[in-house]
C-alpha cells in the first residue's frame, strides 16, 4: 500500500532525537513521500537539510505561515518570493488565516494570504491553506482570487459539509488527518457525502495524532490509521482509499 503524507513538519524540534528513525518507520509502512510546509525564513535551512538527506522522499513547499505574519511580514514575503524564483517547490504553503492565537493581525494576514496566492499563480503552483477560526475570512480572499489557476489543498479541514463544498468549489482538495478519528471531530459524520476524489491524506505531524495516539507526538507512519478510518467511512478497502487519495495528491503536486 502506497501512501503520501501531504503535510508533515518533519523538521520540528519534536523529532530532534529520532527523526531518521521516524522517517524510516514511515517509509517501511508505505509512506514514501512527505510534503513539507514552510513556516517562516528561520525554518528554511532545516527544510533544505531534510531534502538533502531524503531527496527521493521529501518535497518542499515555500510560504509564510499566518501565525508568523508579524511586523516584518513584508521582509518574510520577500524571502518567499526570492526562494520561489530561485528553485523548485511543489506548493506555496502553509498560508492562510489564523484567528485562534491573534486576531489583531487579521488585516496583514489577509494581505499576506492574498499575495502568496498570487505568487502561487505566477509560478503555477498549488496552495496549501491553514485555517483556524477563520473560514469566512479565508473564503473572502479565495473569492477574490478564484479561477482556473487557483487550486491546492485545504489543510487539516475541520469545517462542516457546507464549508467543505465551498472549499471544493474553489478547486481545493480537503486535507484529512487525525481529527477524522476523534470522537468530537465531527467531520466523520458527513465525509461520506464528499466524493473521495476531493480528499488527500495528511498527518500534520508532530501535531494532531490520530486515535489511539491522540495527545502524543504524531508521526507520518500514522497516516495509515487515517486511511483505515476513511475506509470505514466510505465502505471501501483501505487499499482503494490509499490508491485514490495518492492519485489525488499526485495530481495536485504534479508528481
Amino acid at each position: 500500500m502506497f501512501l503520501i503524507d501531504t503535510h508533515t513538519h518533519l523538521y520540528s524540534s519534536q523529532f530532534a532525537e529520532d527523526r531518521d528513525l521516524s522517517i524510516q518507520n514511515a517509509i517501511q509502512n508505505g509512506v514514501t513521500r512527505f510534503f513539507i510546509p514552510a513556516i517562516d525564513s528561520s525554518y528554511t535551512s532545516r527544510m533544505y537539510e531534510l531534502e538533502v538527506q531524503y531527496p527521493e522522499n521529501v518535497f518542499l513547499m515555500m510560504g509564510l505561515h499566518p501565525c508568523y505574519v508579524k511586523e516584518n511580514y513584508l521582509e518574510e514575503l520577500a524571502h518567499v518570493e526570492s526562494e520561489l524564483a530561485r528553485r523548485k517547490f511543489y506548493a506555496v504553503g502553509e498560508i492562510g488565516i489564523d484567528l485562534y492565537w491573534d486576531k489583531s493581525t487579521l488585516e496583514i494576514q489577509k494581505i499576506a494570504f492574498q499575495r502568496q496566492i498570487q505568487l502561487a499563480k505566477k509560478y503555477q503552483l498549488p496552495i496549501n491553506i491553514h485555517c483556524r477560526d477563520a473560514f469566512d475570512e479565508i473564503f473572502e480572499v479565495l473569492e477574490l482570487e478564484k479561477g482556473e489557476d487557483l487550486y491546492g489543498i485545504f489543510h487539516c479541514f475541520t469545517g462542516d459539509l457546507e464549508q467543505a463544498q465551498k472549499a471544493i468549489s474553489y478547486g481545493l482538495k480537503l486535507g484529512i488527518g487525525g481529527v477524522v478519528t476523534f470522537k468530537n471531530g465531527k467531520i466523520d459524520q458527513f465525509l461520506h457525502e464528499i466524493d473521495l476524489k476531493h480528499i488527500v491524506l495528511e498527518t500534520d505531524a508532530p501535531y494532531l495524532a490520530p486515535v489511539p495516539y491522540r495527545g502524543k507526538r504524531n508521526e507520518s507512519a500514522y497516516i495509515s490509521l487515517v486511511a483505515q478510518k476513511l475506509a470505514s467511512i466510505y465502505n471501501l478497502p483501505v487499499e482503494e482509499v490509499a490508491r485514490i487519495t495518492t492519485q489525488n495528491a499526485c495530481s495536485i503536486f504534479g508528481i
